[in-house]
């Protein structure tokens, strides 16, 4: 079989291009194999053994074992292999960035051909780009969140649907969201994976001005159960002079989310503390906002991640008389009720990120956070095992308008874990694998 191109680190690969679509996999057989005087290494190795040491491979490796014969190829869609893939405990993350007129929005660009391809995907451990789109079905999308290989976002067009999708083999499962949670100022979404039912758990945060009282705030806890396939909403509390945020997170079964201090000077609110809400208790009860546990400093552009079961917090330290001023970047942990400090971004790596002024993105999943600017697609790695910061291979995608943003957000590749209604026990389905790009 012709390859169109090469796995080289300096240039964006295809996937799709380097092995073909997934069903034409089936076209190559044995006697290619034997034509060319190979021998395969699953001529001498038991099944089982080489099917765990298939399950090793980078997500990308497994996608080009499919294409060299039929036997691999049906291997790589068996649910045996799927299992073997599911021991695997954790794989490191990938980092999806795309650009957009919002720093809040992912929208695909329509042309005669299709959708074009705006997002790239950076797979650390082979350090390489991918051309990647998520299965959107063509709609902007928002508020995003990820958990073991599931991504959750809501469509942003009417805030009216949520889907949750595994990004790798392109399988989705989109729902309508109840009517009386379309309507709100700012939404939070949270997204937990319990991997050996491959149920999920999603977290609404809603905040709604009061309309007779706008130094209100009415805030709203959601929640959305796979198993149940029902809404539950057992939280709604009117604060003063404080809100919700668009970000929020689960670990270890609890809900966390920032809450902003609205003050006449600042309607937008800068992150003031971190409440709780015990998804366990399934009680029907009111957040305390007294037990507010307040942010180790001037906050901004706040973000909160469970990584192994860890609350972390990455954030911009502001100046104290201008919070909206960063002058570092640095990454907290909660123990009990106090954030401890783990690290602070060194000078080299602030200054390399850009203009600080404004905005920047953080997201982060096992040890490893990723971090960059909404100026410019610089990306930069924290490795929290190790404490060292690194950064990506340069992204292929450039800046081309002023105002052109850049954000992203970092998932899991996984291949077995599917979204609950459409579990049919294949790893891949419709047109899979990241339109591959190091």
């Amino acid at each position: 079989m012709e390859r169109k191109t090469l796995w080289f680190d300096n240039i964006v690969v295809d996937i799709k291009g380097e092995a073909g679509i997934l069903a034409s996999y089936s076209e190559l057989s044995g006697e290619d194999v034997e034509e060319n005087n190979f021998i395969s290494i699953d001529t001498f190795l038991p099944n089982d053994l080489f099917e765990r040491i298939l399950a090793f491979l980078p997500i990308a490796s497994i996608f080009r074992a499919g294409a060299v014969c039929k036997k691999w190829n049906s291997i790589v869609h068996s649910r045996r292999f799927s299992k073997n893939l599911s021991s695997i405990l954790s794989r490191k993350p990938w980092y999806f960035m795309f650009t957009s007129g919002s720093p809040n929005s992912y929208k695909p660009i329509r042309n005669a051909d299709g959708y074009d391809l705006i997002g790239y995907a950076y797979d650390p451990m082979v350090q390489k780009w991918y051309r990647f789109e998520l299965p959107c079905h063509g709609t902007s999308i928002c508020f995003i969140a990820s958990s073991c290989g599931l991504v959750c976002f809501m469509d942003n067009d009417t805030r009216s649907r949520l889907y949750v999708c595994n990004p790798i083999p392109k399988i989705s499962e989109i729902f309508e969201i109840p009517r009386y949670l379309i309507f709100s100022d700012y939404n939070a979404l949270a997204i937990s994976v319990d991997r050996s039912s491959q149920s999920y758990t999603i977290a609404m945060v809603m905040s709604k001005r009061a309309p007779h009282d706008f130094g209100q705030w009415i805030l709203s806890i959601h929640i959305y159960c796979s198993k149940a396939k029902m809404w539950v909403s057992p939280v709604t509390e009117t604060l003063m002079g404080c809100r919700g945020g668009d970000d929020c997170v689960i670990c270890d079964g609890v809900l966390y989310f920032l809450i902003y201090i609205i003050t006449e000077l600042d309607l937008t609110g800068k992150p003031d503390g971190l409440l709780t809400y015990n998804l366990s208790s399934q009680s029907f009860c009111c957040v305390l906002i007294n037990r507010l546990i307040p942010v180790p400093c001037p906050l901004t552009c706040g973000r909160l991640m469970n990584l192994k079961n860890k609350l972390v917090l990455v954030g911009g330290i502001g100046e104290q008389d201008q919070p909206s001023i960063i002058k570092g970047i640095g990454v907290w942990v909660l123990k009990g009720r106090d954030w401890e400090e783990f690290a602070l971004m060194p000078s080299m790596y602030f200054q390399g990120l850009g203009n600080f002024d404004k905005v920047f993105a953080s997201s982060g999943f096992d040890d490893l956070i990723y971090i960059q600017s909404y100026e410019a697609p610089s990306l930069l790695m924290f490795d929290m095992k190790m404490k060292k910061w690194k950064w990506s291979k340069k992204c292929p995608v450039s800046k081309r308008l002023p105002l052109q943003c850049f954000t992203g957000f970092c998932f899991e590749p996984r291949l077995e874990l599917l979204p609950l209604g459409m579990a049919t026990g294949q790893v891949f389905c419709g047109d899979p694998g990241p339109h591959c790009c190091p």
